[in-house]
């Protein structure tokens, strides 16, 4: 086996990614498929409600309320770009037993490795800033709580986590997935409500040469692609699948890479119709009406109910931003975890590292609420979506490299084909992320 990846070892390291839950889920070795996938099926879905934060609900609330369905085929791109990069990233794990935090030590430099960790906690913090935000809109809006204690409330969700993981990691799997099933289950209501226009919804999945004529179509177009994938879900998937005690034979990691991709195209292609459901509601309730200008959280939650008539349309809303916005916390603080163990090979206990994870998003949160109210926290969601897009290449192309190098992958590094379409993601992930920051610097300055 040490074809595989002579240079990384095919031993486990020292201090395995999530030593806590390291190969803590059994795989039954002759089993049907459906006994398999559910053995797998797990990590795909922990990592796919980075695809559906609260960070991307005001942006997918804007395509639909300024373009109707015309932005529908950018999130399907989107979404296969997530299935690319995320498969990668199993990919990685799987095959040399690293996540891409430890490939990212072992293989820089001790000064580029700190350098990519302090831009990824960053991004981290910026994401969690969303979650956090994002929850305590939601609790305002279903209880009546005020803003800031909605914000100091989200810090409680340390312990949920901590319990959880003490249960087991299958607990936290399943707790993920029942939120998720939640979110679903609210805009399956919700699209009976708005009997939105199948037709628009169809022909929203053809490109529109409108998006290279209209800045402002363009500017949607690229929020949504640029920040989209998220870079600490790299990071986290890579070590997610090694929860799995899979046989480390080559037929052994073909299966686990095998069930590990369904995983992901099943979790993804959920996220996508929780996205893409958010941008027909919109279409069909807010642009139906000549709302062009919704783009806030608070504004659409306040709209749903008169439009519509039903008052149980705000209600769903609510409850199913409350949940993305808990989905996306239990996996933003492990994502957390990964990133220190990984790159300085340091960890301290766990409750530690998640209560300053959150602490750093409550903060500056707590601040901007109390000085500029619910306007503030809209900006505040914008912002950590440019944050997370300017960090992203700096995780996407050391992934890209590490999984096209045969030295550490072996027979399963990416083939040719493989490369070329990576590299080309990679680029334009990078291209429209630069021309996103431009765009909003711009606008920020006028």
């Amino acid at each position: 086996m040490d074809n595989i990846h002579p240079d990384l070892n095919n031993n486990a390291p020292a201090i395995p990614s999530l030593p806590e839950a390291y190969r803590s889920v059994g795989v039954p070795a002759k089993a049907s498929f459906w006994k398999k996938l559910f053995a797998f099926s797990g990590p795909g879905f922990l990592v796919a409600v980075g695809y559906m934060d609260p960070g991307n609900w005001a942006t997918d609330i804007a395509a639909g309320s300024r373009f109707a369905y015309e932005l529908i085929f950018i999130l399907f791109l989107s979404n296969l770009m997530a299935i690319l990069l995320q498969t990668l990233s199993a990919r990685l794990g799987i095959a040399t037993q690293r996540d891409l935090a430890q490939a990212c030590h072992d293989y820089y430099s001790r000064r580029t490795s700190f350098i990519l960790w302090v831009l990824c906690e960053i991004a981290i913090a910026a994401c969690d800033m969303a979650e956090v935000i994002g929850s305590a809109i939601a609790l305002n809006l279903l209880f009546h709580i005020p803003l800031i204690w909605g914000v100091c409330l989200t810090a409680f969700d340390v312990l949920a986590i901590l319990y959880l993981q003490h249960k087991g990691f299958r607990y936290l799997e399943v707790i993920v997935v029942v939120l998720i099933g939640t979110i679903a289950a609210c805009y399956l209501v919700e699209m009976f409500i708005v009997k939105p226009e199948f037709a628009g919804i169809l022909r929203g999945f053809i490109p529109t040469g409108e998006l290279f004529t209209n800045r402002e179509m363009l500017y949607i177009a690229i929020g949504i692609l640029g920040a989209t994938v998220m870079p600490h879900n790299l990071y986290l998937h890579s070590s997610l699948v090694q929860t799995r005690a899979i046989e480390r034979t080559p037929e052994g990691l073909r299966t686990a890479m095998r069930f590990n991709f369904i995983d992901s195209v099943l979790a993804l292609n959920f996220a996508f119709f929780i996205n893409a459901a958010i941008l027909i509601m919109a279409a069909a309730t807010f642009y139906r009406h000549g709302l062009n200008q919704i783009a806030e959280i608070q504004d659409a939650y306040h709209t749903l109910a008169p439009l519509l008539g039903v008052p149980a349309a705000s209600l769903l809303f609510a409850l199913a931003l409350l949940c993305s916005g808990q989905n996306s916390t239990l996996t933003g603080t492990l994502a957390g975890q990964i990133v220190m163990e990984g790159f300085l090979n340091f960890r301290i206990a766990p409750w530690l590292r998640r209560l300053i994870t959150r602490l750093i998003a409550i903060i500056p949160t707590i601040i901007v609420v109390a000085l500029a109210g619910a306007s503030g926290t809209a900006r505040l969601l914008i912002l950590s979506q440019v944050i997370l897009s300017l960090q992203l290449s700096f995780a996407v192309f050391p992934l890209v490299q590490f999984t096209s190098d045969r030295r550490k992958m072996g027979e399963f590094a990416n083939p040719r084909w493989l490369k070329v379409i990576s590299w080309t993601v990679g680029i334009i992930i990078a291209g429209l992320n630069a021309y996103l920051l431009v765009l909003t610097a711009k606008s920020w300055l006028t």
